[in-house]
């Protein structure tokens, strides 16, 4: 387990190393060129130069404070056989086919995400065909549990493929890194998550809840549940109930409970009657704020987690979320499960929630402490800005130390 820009590589041979990236003083900066998978998403764009978001036709390239260095990274490939919504998802890029072709225009292949649809013999194909061009591969494991999968039998197999070839592993936390650490004899950088939510928004959302405050003693209290369209590590039932039973000892506490179209209502594809007759009889009961919509936008996404004192998530399994983070960026505290490396990813409550079931009265009991102590357990944009500042150098760093 290494923190920050401490590693080693796949032989081994490569000494841990301080937090702060060396600087080193170029004429021209090395310019590193990086198949992100998939380059679109937050988490990646985030972990760029606040200058040099991601997205860009022709990809974007922004010089990180090491000196040396200049990364930039390619846009999500373009596939006209797919349609708009579907151009980059699975990931093109994960294709062996793709690397051959594309070969001279990337100098490292860092895979973050969407390898879910991949067998164990395709993964492998990718990283022969990276290995046999020379090709540095780095992976971020983001789960070492697959959020999506009701066994982890699949993502055991494809995490057996792919942490062992890495040149390179990252992971959010030491929780996380230990386990690697356990499982594959392999040490991974720790890098803290980056922020989800833009700064701008963080900003005015968290000045409003400064401004807002006052006499707490009537004011509403709103706890919310979001099912979205309720993925396999979700155990939505016990929480519900033992979140009403905890409400109601509680003077203005609200439950809001949110759920995509698709699960709640008859004709949606993930359509589950019992869970939604139980919603529907509490709603009508006015014991829980029920809504039905499809899924957020950022906007509205942003506008919900700031409504609410406290997001609960109703995990059984799981690693790290990106949600936890948009919360921290909005000034949100959130209730997390005891299962995976929440708590190891940021100042959360806990209750006792894992594959062995849900312990009601931990969640009772880590809702009235909220109720009541109101924690906060916000970042600030500067820390944010700082850590992403970091974060960036982090991987320019790296990327320039697997070239040498």
């Amino acid at each position: 387990m290494t923190s920050l820009l401490s590693h080693s590589y796949r032989d081994g041979s490569a000494p841990e190393k301080s937090v702060a990236p060396e600087i080193r003083p170029a004429l021209e900066p090395q310019l590193v060129r990086v198949a992100s998978v998939p380059a679109s998403s937050v988490y990646v764009r985030h972990i760029s130069p606040i200058d040099g978001d991601v997205a860009q036709p022709g990809g974007s390239a922004a010089a990180s404070r090491d000196g040396g260095v200049r990364v930039t990274r390619l846009p999500d490939p373009d596939d006209p056989v797919r349609s708009a919504q579907q151009r980059w998802w699975p990931p093109t890029m994960f294709e062996a086919e793709w690397v051959r072709a594309h070969a001279d225009d990337f100098d490292v292949f860092h895979l973050h995400f969407g390898f879910d649809a991949r067998t164990p013999e395709q993964l492998r194909d990718l990283v022969e065909e990276l290995r046999r061009l020379g090709k540095p591969l780095v992976y971020t494991a983001h789960d070492l549990r697959n959020p999506h999968h009701q066994s982890p039998v699949e993502h055991n197999a494809q995490l057996d493929v792919l942490v062992p070839a890495a040149d390179a592993i990252v992971t959010l936390t030491d929780g996380a890194a230990y386990e690697i650490k356990r499982r594959w004899a392999r040490r991974a950088i720790v890098l803290p998550h980056p922020h989800v939510v833009d700064f701008e928004t963080m900003r005015r959302v968290q000045r409003a809840r400064l401004d807002g405050r006052h006499d707490r003693d009537d004011a509403e209290f709103r706890i919310g549940l979001h099912l979205k369209s309720l993925r396999a590590n979700m155990n939505p039932v016990p929480v519900v109930g033992a979140l009403l039973d905890t409400i109601e000892a509680l003077p203005n506490a609200v439950l809001q409970i949110d759920g995509h179209r698709d699960l709640l209502e008859p004709t949606g594809l993930r359509y589950d009657e019992g869970l939604a007759d139980l919603l529907h009889e509490a709603a009508d009961a006015c014991r829980i704020d029920l809504r039905i919509h499809d899924s957020f936008d950022d906007e509205h996404l942003w506008e919900y987690l700031a409504s609410l004192d406290l997001s609960v998530l109703p995990y059984r399994f799981g690693t790290h979320s990106g949600w936890l983070e948009a919360c921290r960026d909005l000034g949100t505290p959130v209730l997390a499960p005891t299962c995976g490396y929440y708590r190891d990813q940021a100042p959360v409550m806990l209750y006792l929630h894992d594959d062995d079931g849900l312990d009601a009265d931990s969640l009772g009991c880590a809702v009235a402490r909220a109720y009541y102590d109101r924690p906060s357990f916000s970042i600030t944009v500067d820390e944010r800005r700082r850590q992403r500042e970091a974060v960036s150098d982090a991987h320019a760093a790296l990327y320039r130390d697997l070239l040498r």
